[in-house]
């Protein structure tokens, strides 16, 4: 169960950094910082998949999690 716990917390995580990245590069007129605060967030969205496929994944392995 403490798998999941972290998986959780570092889904939350990945989410709300993909957020922030977001926001930054809404905020900024440096075409540059924007390009790269949009790519960040990007790949951050992309860890956040594959956090939550695992996520998923451990779910669907554990007992306690089946319907």
């Amino acid at each position: 169960m403490a798998t999941v716990n972290d998986l959780e917390k570092a889904l939350t995580g990945a989410q709300g950094l993909a957020a922030q990245l977001k926001t930054f590069s809404m905020d900024t007129n440096d075409q540059q910082a924007k390009q790269t605060f949009k790519q960040l967030a990007q790949t951050t969205e992309n860890i956040a998949q594959t956090l939550q496929s695992r996520l998923d994944f451990v779910k669907s392995e554990e007992p306690q999690y089946r319907e």
